[in-house]
């Protein structure tokens, strides 16, 4: 008797997975497609002003290989790129500065904001400077983007006639990440994937939505939009700072348009799971906005959706339950089949789509890491700083 209700209950768990995996791929905005490109457009009769800012830490080692391709773009208006370098100690601000002299290209100018006060994250204190020294120049538009991005020559061209096409307040691409090393080919693209899943890109750019999110590697804002959002004051403690932007633009009747990149790439490598995992385990816990109970149901969340497939075949071949095995079956084929446009995109191959449960573990693995070292008082560090929660944060009114 204790054996037969054992098996029912793996199987109806399995069958629950199954039910999850059909509402995820018919009902959460078909979040599994990758065709979510920059949308039509067409060149302005007169171009806007442009100003690029980019906030850069400690970013030499990847600097050579980003900054040019932004010096570098064909712009029919006017533009100029800002680096703001927040307090590296490895000579990224000078770097800047010679690759411009031997680059040419658009006009740079390197500063310094100082220390970040209380209550700012240093990427977001930075940009705030970024933005005040580009307010000098009146621009139309902001482009925010990372130290660790290359832009297609015609990047910047292509964003802003998609904005004033579409009329967009934002418009934001997700960057294609490296993807090199074998823990980069199992984690990466995974990550774009449950991003995708999370935020659909297709109710974000949809008007009416309350979907909202962006990439912070590359969003072209509207300059007005901006102060209208108080950007980056508003959102000064974020340490997930491109969903809050868009969550504070769109919270204000902004448009926002959110896609995958065709020629904008991230060039950071992350070659061991220890880079990877860090990444991933600094700012986990802030989206669960340290909260133990949003914890607990996304541990179970993604142990239900994708543990509990590849777990009930293998439990119903050793019980000899049919239901149990064919269920789980069900929903593995059902979660691969919306994997492999992801790793077509990132140019992997689609036999890497049913080990996604093994990379769902490691991300639970990640996000439980995540609170803990939060609760040790280490949670969302990134390059010798440590971000306290928002709510313990004085607010400045």
């Amino acid at each position: 008797m204790g054996q037969t209700a054992r098996v029912s209950a793996i199987a109806w768990t399995a069958a629950v997975s199954l039910a999850a995996w059909l509402w995820l791929l018919l009902c959460q905005g078909f979040f599994w497609r990758t065709d979510v490109r920059l949308p039509p457009r067409r060149d302005p009769a007169e171009w806007p002003s442009v100003c690029v800012v980019v906030p850069a830490r400690d970013e030499a080692p990847v600097l050579p290989a980003s900054l040019p391709s932004l010096l570098a773009q064909e712009y029919p208006g006017r533009a100029e790129v800002f680096l703001v370098d927040d307090g590296s100690t490895d000579g990224t601000g000078e770097l800047a500065r010679e690759l411009a002299r031997r680059q040419g290209g658009l006009p740079l100018t390197v500063d310094s904001p100082g220390e970040p006060p209380a209550g700012w994250t240093g990427k977001l204190w930075a940009v705030r400077h970024g933005i005040a020294l580009a307010r000098a120049r009146d621009p139309e538009y902001l482009l925010l983007t990372d130290a660790d991005i290359a832009h297609a020559p015609d990047s910047l061209r292509q964003l802003v006639a998609a904005a004033r096409t579409g009329d967009f307040d934002v418009v934001s691409q997700m960057a294609r990440l490296r993807v090199e090393s074998l823990w980069e080919r199992l984690v990466v693209p995974a990550f774009v994937y449950f991003f995708a899943q999370l935020y659909p890109f297709r109710r974000i750019g949809r008007k009416g939505s309350r979907t909202a999110a962006a990439a912070g590697g590359c969003v072209l804002v509207r300059a007005d939009t901006a102060v209208r959002a108080r950007i980056p004051d508003a959102i000064r403690h974020a340490v997930i700072d491109d969903v809050a932007l868009a969550r504070a633009v769109k919270g204000g009747g902004g448009h926002i348009w959110l896609g995958l990149a065709e020629r904008v790439d991230s060039v950071r490598p992350y070659p061991r799971l220890h880079d990877l995992w860090r990444m991933v385990s600094r700012s986990a816990y802030a989206q669960l906005r340290h909260n133990p109970l949003l914890l607990l149901g996304t541990v179970a969340g993604l142990a239900l959706v994708y543990l509990v497939p590849p777990a009930a075949v293998l439990a119903g071949a050793a019980t000899g339950s049919t239901a149990a095995a064919v269920a789980g079956a069900a929903a593995w084929l059902v979660m691969t089949a919306t994997y492999v446009p992801m790793l077509r995109y990132y140019r992997q191959p689609p036999w890497l789509a049913p080990l996604l449960p093994f990379t769902a573990f490691l991300y639970l693995l990640m996000t439980v890491d995540s609170a803990v070292q939060h609760y040790r008082g280490r949670g969302a560090a990134w390059k010798g700083r440590t971000y306290a929660r928002p709510d313990a944060v004085p607010d400045e009114g």
